[in-house]
């Protein structure tokens, strides 16, 4: 009897070896490129900051993307596990970030040497700011406002008992500030943070994505589907103004001294008396901003959004 011999997987080896042999090798310099930028494609910018020479952003990704000479160029700084949710100027100290994984971050006024340190409350921390002393103060989830004024080592916390979010934080001079919440929540402190009140809700369950305040008296907050109100008391009544922009704007600036947002869709949008219009800019794209700030002198801000979108347009109407 003749053995057969069974050569199909010999023949199905060898035709895999020769295939694999012919192959090119993968190119993956496109790859090492990318990671050589300071800016990636998949960085979403989360918040934007600038002290009127350097400008901050904080991503989602765990950098903290830098610029001192009016968002021309860009440096990145590396902060490892973080996601930075929002970012103030503190002065001559620098700047201060909040990180979704429980830590604050500092860098000092050129945006260099960032450290953390953790903060307990509250739990899930959404806005934070510098009190005219330099001053530290979070506000997050359970509406919870802790400050510090060492630079994190201690922290002194205030629950005001609600289950409700915190979303913005503002000191406007050295004794009076303002924090603003979920459901219309309105907070006040009148001696420099020791204490916190409540006061009269912001009408129709509002809730704000950003607040500005321009001095002690006058400021704006934006809400869901492009709301925005206004108050000339610090914040004790409030009464709407028409957007005009049809958008939601989540960040809210000074531009040449003029309120100035950014929102979905790519909008920019400027006060112009009591109404709120869009702001025309050179290739719009039809998506998410998540900060913005003024570059002064130079009739330009810087805004920043998903995808690597981080860029520097005119606010000079187009031709």
């Amino acid at each position: 009897m003749t053995r057969k011999i069974a050569l199909l997987p010999v023949w199905g080896a060898l035709a895999g070896g020769l295939l694999a042999a012919c192959s090119p090798v993968p190119d993956m310099s496109g790859i090492a490129a990318e990671r050589q930028r300071a800016v990636h494609r998949y960085d979403i910018a989360q918040a934007v900051a600038s002290n009127g020479k350097v400008v901050v952003v904080g991503t989602q990704d765990g950098a903290a993307l830098v610029s001192v000479d009016q968002g021309k160029s860009w440096q990145r700084r590396a902060l490892g596990n973080a996601s930075l949710v929002d970012i103030a100027t503190c002065g001559d100290q620098g700047f201060v970030a909040v990180d979704h994984y429980h830590k604050v971050w500092s860098a000092d006024a050129d945006g260099a040497n960032w450290q953390s340190v953790p903060i307990e409350a509250p739990r899930t921390p959404l806005s934070v700011t510098c009190d005219k002393q330099g001053g530290w103060w979070v506000a997050g989830t359970n509406a919870v406002i802790a400050g510090s004024k060492d630079r994190g080592k201690t922290w002194q916390s205030t629950d005001l008992g609600e289950d409700t979010q915190i979303t913005s934080l503002q000191f406007l001079d050295d004794r009076n500030a303002i924090a603003l919440g979920e459901f219309g929540l309105t907070v006040f402190s009148e001696d420099g943070g020791a204490s916190w009140k409540k006061g009269a809700k912001i009408p129709g369950d509002f809730y704000p994505y950003a607040a500005l305040f321009a001095s002690r008296n006058e400021g704006w907050v934006s809400g869901i589907a492009g709301q925005m109100m206004h108050t000339t008391d610090g914040g004790r009544s409030w009464q709407k103004q028409v957007n005009a922009a049809h958008a939601s704007l989540y960040r809210l600036f000074l531009h040449d001294g003029v309120p100035v947002g950014v929102g979905s869709g790519g909008v920019i949008a400027r006060l112009d008396g009591d109404t709120w219009r869009v702001l025309p800019y050179t290739d719009p794209l039809p998506v998410f901003l998540g900060g913005g700030a003024s570059l002064p002198g130079q009739s330009a801000v810087v805004i920043g959004g998903p995808g690597g979108l981080l860029r520097a347009v005119s606010t000079v109407a187009k031709q």
